[in-house]
């Protein structure tokens, strides 16, 4: 027995080894394999990781599996993927690993497909991406075309999707979540094949959602005839949502392609069945909804499936005098009546069309009747349809289950016709669009992502004309603004059905009117270093392309409250134009033209301001751009007048960075006061130069240019007066509040100290009054930590020694007066004196001095003179002894 069992398990090693060395064995040959097929049938690029061989998996069978398969197309679809498959396997006999491809056909039992999604499409040509078979020669039999027999008793697709767009009639077909199995003999020549399938299913033609992820389920007992190519349903049930139908009919293939004859309906008649078409994110659970009338669901599609051509349709949807009630609702819906039909008479899907005869019901006391045909769905799609009827909006969700980001209130009423071609609304010809009716809304509330707060509508009236919507009355409230408005409308149906923007001219009316209730706060995320970070800015909204005439009394922007504002606003393209705007401000007057973009990622702006007669203080005060501009005026009581031309961008709540503000102003100011103590650069300077009294500027008509750019204003030089002292300024300052100026004060002499006024007084010359010094204050530090450096101790020192230099240069003078004055009567002979006043400059003092020109040899003279004189004492002396 231990022999036996010994043998035994020497046998099942050797198999399991021989099992396991065999895939590496044969991993060329099926490398090679899986190639010939693709290059015999494949026109493009096809790539694979790898290709697995086992015998584990589907023993005594061997698996072959093939993964991340991925086809990518050639011209016209270049690079386009047309299949990405995780993985597709097949089994098949052991036997047929041993075949050479090009000498017997090879044949595939099962196959499974796992995580595949294949896009297919038509261009504008109706060429489609996924003829990609190679062509073949059509005197070739069949079995030479092949290396492949597919005798197949099980197939599986699972969690794959399917895409289907053509770009002409953009028709757009999707099978997410897909999962399907199908179990049968396909060998015999008649069977049974078992079938269950699941899906998400989403229908879209012109960009109008039919379906919307609909779930579908079917499960099939198909009948097949392989010989004729014929597969009919047997027994079958599926599900749309969770509105259950039955199947009866066939398709077979045919040379020309498919020839279908089905028809289908709902097993029962209940009025459940129709709220169980509606998807269950909307609908929630009908379990518990209490229900009454008939619902029919039936239909005949029959005729060829071919390039040209579809089948004839005939697709009924029926109800009367239905209703329903949700058990935890408050209200009924009531009085329903549907009669719509889908139809196609003539194969051409051009001639498909919808009618809704009659959608009716009542909520309460609303009755609420609408009726619309639309045709050429699948090109230039028509519309006409007719809505009448009361509907209080506030009793949508307490009669119908669903959820919405807010609760619906307000009054509709509406009595409206209109008549359209898709084409007309893209292409904006109104002419071409007819509408007639009224429509009004009474205590309306709408919220959208594009406004801060919600809109409320006291009431609106709207006249709907064959080309335009007449706004006649509009009144509402958002946050702290209120409008009141009328004007036009030229694309109501253009915004409602294919978004485009919303046009229109308005003529608006407010008390009060602030701007940040009306701009959205767009919030993105990103994870950074694994923590999540939001950021909102600001969006002017997209849908809007509209002028709009103000006349507000009160408009507040920040902390700014401007009275009195009159202009035009367009909002266009996420900008915000103004146009001629005029506004009471700061107790004076401004004037504003320019722009505001959020089209970029940092919004922009661009602005030229005009401000007349405004106060000084104040509007320094609550003004950052022109504290920025001018820190110190906030110092001056008076008036400003001033123009400023300014660009840069805003931060995300829409104010001004000033880092990246440029431009240039001119401003004019009339100060009747100045407080030292709200500016610190004067306080600091009447510490410093007590010759001056800060508060006694004359700024009476004080005008001046400056320049900024990246932060830094640049201020032009200006002159301004102190009693007989001249100043003057330049320099620049930051936004980040640091400064660096030069005040140069040309001071006259009387007013550098005691010393300097006792010299003045002994020289006693009324030109030396005139001497001025340049006394140098250079401003630097920032505006609440000023630092103040001058030259005044340097300058006081130098005059001094100038005005001793004068003194005793007058003295000088005085004695060469007397000299002269004595000698003056005795060099008269031969003598022509010239008496001349010569300026002589010491250390750029100027001093008068005087000096005399004699054409007579004066030396000589002199000389002569004074040797008589000294001879005659001689004499005398010489006598007395």
């Amino acid at each position: 027995m231990k022999k036996i069992l010994k043998i035994t398990g020497i046998v099942l090693l050797t198999i399991s080894m021989i099992l396991a060395l065999i895939p590496f064995l044969f991993e060329t040959q099926i490398k090679n394999m899986i190639k010939e097929m693709i290059n015999q049938n494949v026109n493009a690029k096809v790539e694979f990781s790898d290709v697995d061989l086992s015998f584990f998996r589907s023993f005594p069978q061997a698996h072959v599996s093939i993964n991340d398969l991925i086809i990518t197309t050639f011209e016209p679809f270049k690079g386009d993927t047309l299949v990405d498959i995780k993985d597709i396997g097949f089994s098949m006999s052991i036997k047929e690993l041993f075949k050479n491809a090009n000498d017997d056909p090879i044949v595939v039992n099962t196959v499974t497909i796992d995580n595949a999604i294949v896009n297919l499409k038509l261009n504008e040509k109706g060429l489609p991406n996924y003829d990609i078979t190679q062509k073949k020669d059509e005197h070739i039999s069949t079995s030479e075309q092949s290396s492949f027999t597919f005798d197949i008793d099980k197939y599986s697709i699972q969690n794959s999707s399917l895409i289907y767009f053509d770009e002409a009639s953009k028709t757009q077909f999707e099978l997410n979540n897909f999962n399907h199995t199908g179990t049968g003999t396909f060998s015999s020549n008649t069977s049974e094949l078992n079938t269950e399938t699941d899906a998400d299913v989403s229908l879209s033609l012109e960009e109008i959602k039919y379906l919307n992820n609909n779930h579908i389920i079917l499960d099939a007992l198909i009948d097949m005839n392989l010989n004729e190519q014929k597969y009919s349903f047997k027994e079958n049930k599926a599900f749309i949502n969770q509105l259950p139908l039955e199947f009866k009919g066939y398709v077979q293939l045919v040379e020309k392609g498919q020839q279908i004859d089905i028809s289908f309906e709902n097993p029962g008649s209940s009025f459940k069945d129709f709220l169980a078409v509606i998807p269950e994110s909307y609908a929630k659970s009908i379990a518990n909804v209490q229900t009454t009338g008939d619902f029919k669901v039936n239909g005949i599609i029959k005729g060829l499936v071919s390039d040209t051509t579809i089948p004839t349709m005939d697709i009924n949807i029926t109800s009367n005098n239905a209703s329903f009630k949700y058990t935890d609702l408050p209200k009924r819906v009531e009085n329903i009546s549907i009669n719509t039909a889908i139809k196609n008479t003539t194969g051409n899907v051009d001639d498909t069309f919808v009618a809704i005869k009659t959608l009716n019901f009542k909520i309460d006391d609303d009755v609420f009747k609408s009726s619309a045909t639309l045709k050429n769905l699948t090109k230039n799609m028509t519309v006409n349809a007719t809505v009448n009827g009361i509907l209080n909006l506030a009793n949508i969700t307490k009669a119908y289950d669903f959820n919405l980001e807010n609760e619906l209130s307000g009054i509709l009423k509406a009595n409206v016709n209109t008549a359209f071609d898709m084409n007309s609304i893209e292409t904006n010809s109104y002419q071409k669009i007819k509408n007639s009716g009224v429509m009004s809304v009474n205590d309306f509330v709408f919220t959208s992502n594009e406004l801060k707060h919600p809109l409320k509508i006291s009431n609106a009236d709207l006249k709907f004309n064959p080309t335009t919507v007449t706004l006649n009355n509009f009144n509402a409230t958002t946050g702290e603004s209120d409008l009141k408005a009328t004007g036009t409308i030229t694309n109501l149906l253009g915004f409602l059905f294919n978004g485009n923007t919303l046009k229109g001219n308005f003529d608006v009316d407010s008390n009060n009117f602030s701007l940040d209730d009306f701009m959205v706060e767009d919030t993105s995320s990103k994870k950074e270093n694994e923590t999540e970070i939001t950021k909102e800015s600001i969006k002017i909204p997209s849908f809007l392309d509209c002028t709009i005439n103000a006349n507000v009394a009160n408009v507040k922007y920040d902390n700014l409250n401007l009275k009195e504002v009159k202009g035009t606003l367009i909002i266009k393209d996420e900008q915000a134009i103004l146009q001629n705007m005029t506004s009471n401000l700061f107790d004076g007057k401004l004037a504003v033209s320019g722009n505001v973009s959020s089209k970029t990622e940092v919004p922009t702006f661009n602005f030229n301001l005009g401000a007349t007669d405004f106060n000084l203080a104040q509007s320094f005060s609550d003004l950052e751009l022109f504290q920025s501009l001018a820190p110190i005026a906030k110092a001056f009581e008076g008036k400003l007048n001033t123009t400023i031309n300014l660009s840069g961008s805003l931060d995300k709540e829409f104010i001004p960075n000033l880092n990246t503000v440029s431009g240039d102003a001119f401003a004019q100011l009339s100060t009747t006061d100045i407080n030292t103590k709200e500016g610190l650069v004067l306080n600091k300077l009447q510490g410093v130069l007590n010759f001056v009294d800060f508060e006694k500027l004359d700024l009476k008509d004080l005008k001046t240019k400056f320049e900024f750019t990246e932060g830094k204003v640049t201020v032009k030089p200006f002159n301004i007066n102190y009693k007989d002292i001249d100043i003057k300024v330049s320099g620049s300052h930051n936004f980040d509040k640091t400064m660096s100026y030069d005040a140069v004060f040309n001071v006259p002499a009387k007013y550098l100290g005691n010393e300097v006024n006792q010299l003045i007084n002994k020289i006693n010359d009324t030109e030396i009054n005139k001497i001025t010094i340049p006394v140098t204050a250079n401003i630097t530090g920032s505006y609440t930590n000023p630092q103040i450096k001058t030259d005044l101790t340097s300058g006081v020192t130098n005059l001094t020694k100038q005005l001793i230099e004068i003194e005793k240069q007058k003295l000088l003078n005085q004695g060469k007066d007397k000299i002269s004055d004595v000698l003056g009567g005795l060099l008269n002979k031969n003598t022509n004196t010239n008496d001349t006043t010569k300026i002589v400059v010491i250390d750029s003092i100027p001093v008068e001095k005087k000096q005399d020109t004699t054409k007579v040899d004066v030396k000589k003279e002199v000389k002569d003179i004074l040797g008589g004189l000294l001879k005659s004492k001689k004499k005398k002396t010489d006598s007395i002894d």
